[in-house]
């Protein structure tokens, strides 16, 4: 075999080809010969596609990026091979090792982009001392210009990542940083006092999680193997620490973590959505965000998914420049997902190639290509909804319920076309339309803080074993550390239970969602919690039904009247609440109930209320609550669902 005219090529568009013509010389006698030539043939051809598939680039390490006080930040650059022209930046900032964007930066800069990742400030390789959030719109600014003032850079930088580091673009966007083109923000951090790390005045338990692991995972402390040894055992026993709260200062191993053990307990005694939280409050002022265009991507299944929709009709009012909003049925950073949980929503659910579909975008923006953006698949409208429910209910053949779906392209949101429609709990147990027509009807239960209701799926992210994500049947299994039998939560007498009767057509609810609950409480201080659940009926799939969990809520009542200020009950008295639920679009079908669950405690997906009325996170007292619900004429609670004709 002779190889003639071997070329490889690399083009500006990033795609790598190899082009060889090859001459084989053949003698008939020597069939031994002719194999082997074609195997060496073979093996060319292989090789050569294997380069193809990935073209060669040049990497750069741990670059230490100044900040303006003098802290440096570790960085790693990704460009394509050979002399690079000025060329548009994909930027990341996280706090969760640069190491792992490795995928993004071959990906990118194989296709005409710089791609540079920083650990955020005291995180892995970084120098400083970590806070949450709070450092990263200065140091995502001196970030975007130190790239800017770079040989490689055109200085239009476009900025990708999922959860903490989608909250790093918010940051640089509030900033205001002149180099920042467009943001792509998945699952992104915002609003933090609202519904998110403080939920109604209600702790998040993820991020006491996500402290608990973190803590020892790339930080400052962890660079001493005695202290990286403790707070992994911290980390592993945390199961441990959890009857044991609150958390007081110097009282764990996490006070190895000094800067995360501040953050903590601060963050659990600090219920009102005041000054502590006001880094990413996006609602507080959107004109502070800058005018370019977003991606907001979210998921009814996601924790940060109620601020995901906010954020869009925030911004989408204030800024001139085009706000895109995509919400699938997906659980945190799922977006590649169809099944989540225990229930399977179909392939055509997920975004099969994410990295592809960053790209449509940042080629629209960074590099002005007329492409899909605007016109089709995945960028046809600026809403793009995917509205669960229309499946068939069967078990396939992972043992998943399908409950399937669709995607819709939308214009508004919330649906101009929303009938926002009050469905009434009934002193019977029943929820209907129509208003209850009882002087005196109420349902009366005990909270006990040692025995909270326990969390099945939900809107959850840094759950890691503590909680599981994800659509589920609300009945107990191996799955739920604190609910292991298979029991459901219906049959608990700390939640009470309102349904409709079957339904006689499909009814689709999209949009927002809020409970108008009275109530009382022999405590001055309570939760009251509800939960959104489609009840499939038994079948033969299901002999006993399926209890889907759609959206929960809560409020601390202490916060009942603003999450700006607390003021505590007085026991006996009936009070007005509203507990939002995050947003969904489900299909309830014909033959399914409309379930609402009020109760007190939704554990750990919310910090249990001691009742006591002490400051909080801050009690040495548990006591057990009388909580009392009405549903009379008086006292209407109801559920209100944005139905769509």
């Amino acid at each position: 075999m002779t190889g003639e005219n071997l070329l490889w090529k690399y083009n500006p568009t990033g795609e790598a080809r190899a082009t060889a013509t090859y001459i084989i010389r053949l003698n008939p006698p020597h069939n031994a010969m002719i194999k082997l030539n074609l195997l060496v043939a073979a093996f060319f051809f292989s090789a050569l596609s294997a380069l193809a598939q990935k073209p060669a680039i040049q990497v750069q390490k741990n670059v230490m990026v100044a900040m303006r006080d003098g802290v440096n930040l570790a960085t790693d650059i990704y460009l394509p091979a050979g002399p690079v022209d000025r060329l548009p930046v994909i930027l990341t900032r996280l706090p969760y090792n640069k190491d792992g964007s490795k995928s993004y930066g071959q990906y990118f800069a194989a296709n005409g982009y710089a791609f540079v990742a920083q650990d955020t400030r005291g995180r892995y390789a970084s120098e400083g001392v970590w806070h949450f959030v709070t450092d990263d719109g200065r140091d995502g600014a001196d970030c975007a210009a130190w790239i800017a003032r770079q040989p490689w850079s055109n200085g239009k930088i476009g900025m990708v990542g999922t959860s903490y580091a989608g909250g790093t673009q918010h940051a640089m966007a509030l900033e205001k940083v002149p180099q920042l083109a467009t943001v792509i923000a998945v699952d992104a951090v915002s609003n933090m006092g609202r519904q998110s790390m403080r939920n109604a005045g209600a702790f998040e338990m993820r991020f006491w999680n996500w402290i608990m692991l973190n803590a020892g995972r790339g930080s400052r402390a962890t660079r001493d193997p005695g202290a990286a040894a403790a707070l992994k055992e911290l980390a592993d026993r945390r199961f441990d620490y959890l009857p044991h709260l609150p958390l007081r200062p110097g009282a764990t191993p996490l006070r190895l973590a000094p800067e995360y053990e501040e953050w903590l307990i601060d963050a659990m005694r600090h219920g009102a959505d005041d000054a502590f939280w006001a880094q990413n409050n996006i609602l507080a002022n959107p004109a502070r965000y800058k005018d370019m265009p977003v991606y907001l991507v979210g998921g009814w299944y996601d924790s940060w998914g109620g601020n995901t929709t906010a954020n869009f009709v925030a911004l989408s009012k204030t800024l001139k420049s085009d706000v895109y909003l995509i919400m699938g049925p997906w659980i945190h950073g799922g977006q590649g997902g169809h099944a989540h949980g225990q229930v399977e929503f179909g392939a055509e659910a997920a975004i099969a190639d994410l990295l592809a579909w960053r790209r449509e975008w940042f080629d629209h923006w960074l590099k002005g290509i007329d492409n899909s953006v605007g016109k089709s698949a995945w960028f046809a409208s600026k809403i793009r909804l995917f509205v669960m429910g229309s499946g068939d209910g069967r078990k396939d053949a992972k043992g998943l319920l399908f409950h399937g779906g669709a995607w819709r392209n939308e214009r508004e949101w919330p649906l101009a076309r929303t009938r926002y429609t009050p469905y009434y709990l009934q002193a019977d147990g029943t929820m209907s339309t129509t208003k209850p027509a009882a002087t005196r009807a109420s349902t009366t239960y005990e909270s006990d803080p040692r025995h909270p209701v326990p969390t099945l799926g939900g809107n959850i992210s840094s759950g890691d074993g503590l909680m599981v994500p994800g659509a589920w049947d609300q009945r107990g299994g191996d799955k739920f550390w604190n609910w292991t039998k298979p029991v459901p939560l219906s049959a608990r007498n700390d939640v009470v239970v309102f349904q409709t009767e079957p339904l006689t057509r499909d009814l689709e609810v999209t949009g927002e969602i809020e409970v108008k609950l009275w109530a009382s409480s022999s405590a001055l201080d309570t939760d009251f919690t509800a939960k959104l659940i489609d009840v499939y009926p038994a079948s033969a799939d299901w002999p006993g039904g399926f209890d889907l969990n759609l959206e929960d809520g809560i409020v601390r009542a202490r916060f009942r009247d603003s999450l700006a200020a607390e003021k505590l009950m007085e026991p006996g008295k009936v009070y007005p609440f509203t507990i939002k639920l995050y947003p969904t679009s489900n299909v309830f079908k014909k033959g399914h109930r409309i379930r609402v669950d009020i109760a007190s405690s939704n554990f750990p997906r919310f910090d249990v209320n001691p009742n006591t009325g002490e400051p909080l996170a801050r009690h040495r007292r548990l006591v057990v609550a009388t909580n009392t619900i009405y549903h009379d004429a008086p006292h209407p609670s109801h559920i209100v669902l944005p139905v769509i004709p």
